[in-house]
């Protein structure tokens, strides 16, 4: 991916410049690929996020606090994100009775079973993205993104 091709610019752009538009490009292209990916279930990328987290507390409730924490990408509506998904059947959600102030969200069957058909779309998602690396590459490319 030429950079300067995909603005369309003659000019020659200084290589910070250049670099974190380059960035910018592959992001928009990662996310562009995860969408279409996610599209068939009628599910955003955040969502998907949130049923992860959900699935990983491994039947143990969350609450907003900790899903925000968690997301990859951090968003002051992750009670949107919730109720879409309650909407979906994908969750449920409930008063803590400990602490009446606390809600607690937890992933439902049918959410882990939608979820699992989805990784398998992300999952080919991703080889296809990164299908023009190798593992070597992969690897110090990742060292590469730890330095930021």
């Amino acid at each position: 991916m030429k950079v300067e091709e995909i603005i369309k610019t003659s000019q020659k752009l200084p290589l910070e410049s250049r670099t974190l538009i380059h960035m910018t490009l592959v992001q928009n292209k990662n996310n562009e690929a995860f969408a279409n990916a996610l599209k068939p279930y009628g599910i955003s990328m955040q969502q998907f996020n949130v049923l992860r987290i959900l699935r990983g507390q491994q039947g143990k409730p969350a609450n907003l606090s900790t899903l925000n924490e968690r997301m990859v990408t951090k968003m002051s509506n992750t009670t949107r994100l919730v109720d879409k998904l309650l909407a979906k059947g994908y969750v449920d959600r409930s008063v803590c009775p400990s602490n009446r102030r606390k809600v607690e969200i937890i992933i439902t069957q049918s959410g882990l079973e939608s979820l699992s058909k989805m990784d398998k779309a992300v999952a080919e998602a991703e080889k296809n993205v990164v299908k023009n690396f190798s593992k070597e590459e992969l690897e110090q490319l990742n060292h590469l993104l730890d330095k930021f």
